[in-house]
Protein backbone atom coordinates (compact mmCIF):
# COMPACT_ATOMS: atom_id res chain seq x y z
CA UNK A 1 0.00 0.00 0.00
CA UNK A 2 1.29 3.29 -0.88
CA UNK A 3 1.94 5.69 2.07
CA UNK A 4 2.00 9.55 2.18
CA UNK A 5 3.53 12.14 4.65
CA UNK A 6 1.57 15.45 4.84
CA UNK A 7 4.25 18.08 6.19
CA UNK A 8 3.24 21.44 7.23
CA UNK A 9 4.71 24.63 9.19
CA UNK A 10 3.78 26.46 10.72
CA UNK A 11 2.07 25.18 13.99
CA UNK A 12 -1.17 26.84 15.09
CA UNK A 13 -3.67 29.31 13.08
CA UNK A 14 -4.20 28.66 9.47
CA UNK A 15 -1.91 26.47 8.26
CA UNK A 16 -2.28 23.85 10.36
CA UNK A 17 -6.50 24.05 10.16
CA UNK A 18 -5.31 23.93 6.82
CA UNK A 19 -3.18 21.14 6.69
CA UNK A 20 -6.05 19.08 8.88
CA UNK A 21 -8.48 20.07 6.24
CA UNK A 22 -6.64 17.86 3.88
CA UNK A 23 -5.43 15.11 5.94
CA UNK A 24 -9.06 14.48 6.99
CA UNK A 25 -10.34 13.62 3.15
CA UNK A 26 -7.68 10.70 3.52
CA UNK A 27 -8.07 7.13 5.11
CA UNK A 28 -5.50 7.27 8.11
CA UNK A 29 -3.97 4.09 6.73
CA UNK A 30 -2.12 5.73 3.90
CA UNK A 31 -1.68 9.11 5.13
CA UNK A 32 0.50 10.27 8.71
CA UNK A 33 0.76 14.29 9.06
CA UNK A 34 3.82 15.93 10.67
CA UNK A 35 5.01 19.50 11.42
CA UNK A 36 8.74 20.34 9.76
CA UNK A 37 10.68 19.83 12.80
CA UNK A 38 8.83 16.46 13.72
CA UNK A 39 9.84 14.70 10.45
CA UNK A 40 13.33 13.55 9.66
CA UNK A 41 15.51 12.57 7.03
CA UNK A 42 15.47 8.65 7.53
CA UNK A 43 11.62 8.61 7.67
CA UNK A 44 11.50 10.30 4.27
CA UNK A 45 12.36 6.67 3.11
CA UNK A 46 9.17 5.40 4.43
CA UNK A 47 6.86 7.31 2.42
CA UNK A 48 5.89 7.06 -1.42
CA UNK A 49 3.96 10.73 -2.19
CA UNK A 50 4.68 14.14 -0.42
CA UNK A 51 1.94 16.73 0.88
CA UNK A 52 4.09 19.92 1.56
CA UNK A 53 2.54 22.80 2.88
CA UNK A 54 2.85 26.38 4.29
CA UNK A 55 2.08 30.08 4.46
CA UNK A 56 3.84 32.90 2.82
CA UNK A 57 4.81 35.87 5.03
CA UNK A 58 4.61 38.73 2.47
CA UNK A 59 8.23 39.45 2.56
CA UNK A 60 10.67 39.76 -0.59
CA UNK A 61 13.15 36.90 0.62
CA UNK A 62 10.41 34.07 1.71
CA UNK A 63 13.38 32.04 2.88
CA UNK A 64 14.58 34.29 4.88
CA UNK A 65 11.26 35.40 6.65
CA UNK A 66 11.87 31.49 7.63
CA UNK A 67 15.31 30.68 8.56
CA UNK A 68 15.22 28.57 11.87
CA UNK A 69 12.52 26.26 11.44
CA UNK A 70 12.40 25.85 7.29
CA UNK A 71 16.33 26.25 6.81
CA UNK A 72 16.58 22.73 9.31
CA UNK A 73 13.50 21.13 6.89
CA UNK A 74 15.54 21.91 3.96
CA UNK A 75 18.66 20.16 4.63
CA UNK A 76 16.46 17.60 5.59
CA UNK A 77 15.17 17.46 2.02
CA UNK A 78 18.94 17.36 0.63
CA UNK A 79 20.08 14.05 2.45
CA UNK A 80 16.59 12.52 1.58
CA UNK A 81 15.94 10.15 -0.98
CA UNK A 82 12.99 11.52 -2.99
CA UNK A 83 14.02 10.97 -6.58
CA UNK A 84 10.69 9.77 -9.14
CA UNK A 85 8.18 10.24 -5.37
CA UNK A 86 5.27 12.23 -6.38
CA UNK A 87 4.77 15.56 -4.18
CA UNK A 88 2.06 18.10 -3.97
CA UNK A 89 1.73 21.53 -2.30
CA UNK A 90 -0.43 23.61 -0.72
CA UNK A 91 -0.07 27.59 0.41
CA UNK A 92 -1.62 30.19 2.38
CA UNK A 93 -1.59 33.56 1.56
CA UNK A 94 -3.46 36.56 2.21
CA UNK A 95 -4.73 38.28 -1.26
CA UNK A 96 -5.68 41.72 0.19
CA UNK A 97 -2.84 42.50 2.64
CA UNK A 98 0.19 41.09 0.08
CA UNK A 99 -1.49 40.74 -3.17
CA UNK A 100 1.86 40.99 -4.87
CA UNK A 101 3.85 37.83 -2.97
CA UNK A 102 0.24 35.48 -2.96
CA UNK A 103 1.29 32.16 -1.94
CA UNK A 104 4.94 32.74 -3.16
CA UNK A 105 6.10 30.32 -0.72
CA UNK A 106 4.93 27.30 -2.64
CA UNK A 107 8.12 28.29 -5.33
CA UNK A 108 10.42 27.88 -2.59
CA UNK A 109 9.07 24.52 -1.42
CA UNK A 110 8.64 23.56 -5.07
CA UNK A 111 12.49 24.15 -5.99
CA UNK A 112 13.61 22.19 -3.20
CA UNK A 113 11.83 19.05 -3.86
CA UNK A 114 12.63 19.43 -7.31
CA UNK A 115 16.30 19.34 -6.77
CA UNK A 116 15.87 15.97 -4.76
CA UNK A 117 14.50 14.52 -8.27
CA UNK A 118 10.88 14.52 -6.85
CA UNK A 119 7.81 14.48 -9.29
CA UNK A 120 6.02 17.93 -8.75
CA UNK A 121 1.68 16.99 -9.20
CA UNK A 122 -1.36 19.03 -7.77
CA UNK A 123 -1.39 22.15 -10.04
CA UNK A 124 -4.10 24.21 -9.32
CA UNK A 125 -5.91 27.22 -11.27
CA UNK A 126 -5.62 30.81 -10.70
CA UNK A 127 -9.44 31.65 -11.63
CA UNK A 128 -11.56 32.69 -8.15
CA UNK A 129 -8.44 34.16 -6.71
CA UNK A 130 -7.86 38.41 -6.80
CA UNK A 131 -4.26 39.22 -6.31
CA UNK A 132 -1.85 40.90 -8.13
CA UNK A 133 1.19 38.34 -8.65
CA UNK A 134 2.17 34.94 -7.41
CA UNK A 135 6.09 33.51 -7.81
CA UNK A 136 3.83 30.29 -7.64
CA UNK A 137 1.91 30.96 -11.31
CA UNK A 138 2.49 29.13 -14.34
CA UNK A 139 0.21 29.49 -17.31
CA UNK A 140 -2.72 30.51 -15.00
CA UNK A 141 -2.05 27.71 -12.71
CA UNK A 142 -0.50 27.94 -9.00
CA UNK A 143 1.83 25.00 -8.23
CA UNK A 144 -0.32 23.52 -5.40
CA UNK A 145 -3.67 24.61 -3.57
CA UNK A 146 -3.93 28.15 -3.15
CA UNK A 147 -6.18 28.89 0.15
CA UNK A 148 -6.51 32.44 1.61
CA UNK A 149 -8.33 32.24 4.54
CA UNK A 150 -8.67 34.96 5.98
CA UNK A 151 -10.49 36.81 2.85
CA UNK A 152 -11.73 33.16 0.88
CA UNK A 153 -12.15 30.80 3.90
CA UNK A 154 -15.91 30.03 2.47
CA UNK A 155 -14.35 28.42 -0.41
CA UNK A 156 -11.63 26.39 1.30
CA UNK A 157 -13.80 22.94 2.08
CA UNK A 158 -14.78 22.91 -1.33
CA UNK A 159 -11.39 23.51 -2.68
CA UNK A 160 -9.77 21.31 -0.48
CA UNK A 161 -12.09 18.47 -1.42
CA UNK A 162 -11.39 19.06 -5.25
CA UNK A 163 -7.66 19.16 -4.67
CA UNK A 164 -7.12 15.69 -2.94
CA UNK A 165 -9.74 14.21 -5.27
CA UNK A 166 -7.48 15.88 -8.05
CA UNK A 167 -4.25 14.57 -6.61
CA UNK A 168 -5.43 11.26 -4.75
CA UNK A 169 -5.66 10.54 -9.00
CA UNK A 170 -2.22 11.89 -9.82
CA UNK A 171 -0.15 10.09 -6.39
CA UNK A 172 -2.57 6.97 -8.32
CA UNK A 173 -3.75 6.57 -4.63
CA UNK A 174 -7.76 5.70 -5.82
Amino acid sequence: MKKIALVYWPKKGNTEEAAYKIYSKFDKDIIDIFTITEINTAEFALYDAFIIGGSTTGADSWGQAHKTRWTGFFAKIEKAELEGKPFALFGLGDQVLYPNHFVDGMTFLKEMFEKQGAVHKGWWPTEGYDFQESESVENDMFYGLALDLDYQKELTDERVEKWVKQIKAEFEMI
